[in-house]
């Protein structure tokens, strides 16, 4: 990649002058030396005394570099003043260019390099989705287990969930997560009595950094919560661009989950105490409403609960997750509605009072405008 030369991203190399400016340690630019850049031999320099350097003609990209192993490339808009003992070289960007030098002493030419490539180039890369789930399964679910050649991620939104592969069993609690490889054997299963409602998604990728997520248990980045969130809003809009943007989600997801893997301690440098006391505050939101879902619930009721102001618990949810607290509590009211219209144990006016909907009809207009069907439709696709 190609940075912007200013004197904060060249700080360790020399200085970048004044585009006025017209000499550099007492040489006339008019009288350094002209070297024509070529576009098939990289040259390493390294400076003796402090090296004026400038773009002559065309574009230049000067690279630099202290060690010989990690080279900055700038785009030579600027004149510099390079510090002795720093390697260089120098390159035309697009076409022909030439680049001025004027020093006491001449560089000296200690070797070549090969041509890196100028553009940004994906570490990971999500080449497709094939699948994107959200999962409401029975009470005691059994999955008996498959391997299929695409990578797969599980999210635990509500309940738990064992995950089963490599020869070892996972309990994943709401807001875990886990990734399988390709052509991994895994089975998922909950215990009896908890009904999971988990995120699945199927998909390709390029890189092989990724194996080392593969069949690990991770509780979830607030910041990787909100882009599962923003995902499934995306599937529900679904215009002409929402795949292209599930796409790039998941992308930076899992290089997210990477960054996790890599350096626990700089998720604890970027997680302040503050954001962390918001999380765990927006936790506790969550797992309040999901063991109360049945009762009456409102925004300040569950505010109390977690010591903070309605007020508050909203900005922390607009922030977090990007929706309201009551608009939280009314989606998950209609996923649990969903799983009692499954059981089959309630007609729709006993789901609607369980739920503490004031009316039948309200809350068939609520589940008719979420889910684009209404209870009765539904339940005849699940029976």
């Amino acid at each position: 990649m190609i940075r912007n030369l200013n004197q904060v991203n060249f700080q360790g190399f020399g200085m970048v002058l004044p585009e006025r400016a017209q000499s550099a340690a007492g040489v006339d630019r008019e009288k350094a030396v002209t070297w024509q850049l070529s576009q098939t031999e990289l040259v390493i320099y390294r400076t003796r005394v402090e090296t004026w350097i400038g773009c002559g003609t065309g574009m230049c990209v000067l690279s630099v570099s202290r060690d010989g192993d990690v080279y900055q490339n700038y785009y030579l808009d600027k004149s510099v003043r390079l510090q002795s003992d720093i390697l260089f070289s120098l390159r035309p960007f697009l076409g022909e260019a030439t680049a001025l030098l004027a020093a006491e002493k001449a560089p000296e030419q200690v070797g070549q390099r090969s041509f890196d490539s100028l553009l940004v180039e994906p570490r990971v890369q999500v080449e497709g989705i094939y699948t994107f789930f959200y999962q409401e399964k029975e009470q005691g679910f059994l999955f008996p287990g498959e391997s299929h050649p695409m990578a797969e991620l599980t999210y635990v939104d509500q309940g738990a969930l064992h995950s089963v592969a490599e020869g070892q069993d996972l309990l994943l609690k709401q807001g875990d997560l886990v990734i399988y490889g390709p052509d991994q054997w895994h089975m998922q299963y909950a215990d009896i009595g908890v009904a999971p409602r988990f995120v699945t998604l199927s998909f390709d990728f390029r890189g092989a950094e990724l194996e080392r997520l593969l069949n690990r248990k991770f509780t979830a980045p607030r910041q990787v919560a909100a882009l599962l969130q923003a995902m499934l809003q995306e599937q529900e809009r679904m215009d002409v661009y929402s795949n292209d943007v599930i796409l790039s989600q998941l992308n930076l997801l899992l290089l997210m989950l990477l960054r996790e893997a890599d350096d626990p301690k700089d998720r604890k440098l970027q997680t302040s105490n503050a954001i962390h006391s918001e999380n765990e505050i927006i936790r506790k939101a969550q797992q309040y409403i999901g063991a109360h879902i049945r009762e009456k619930l409102s925004v300040p009721l569950v505010a109390r609960q977690v010591d903070v102001s309605p007020s508050y618990l909203t900005a922390l949810f607009h922030k977090h997750l990007q929706i309201s607290p009551g608009e939280y509590i009314r989606r998950i009211k209609l996923q649990e509605s969903k799983q009692m219209i499954r059981e089959n144990n309630l007609n729709f006016t006993q789901i609607a009072a369980e739920l503490q909907y004031s009316t039948v009809h309200h809350f068939s207009r609520q589940f008719k405008e979420k889910f684009g069907i209404t209870p009765t439709e539904y339940a005849k696709s699940v029976r």
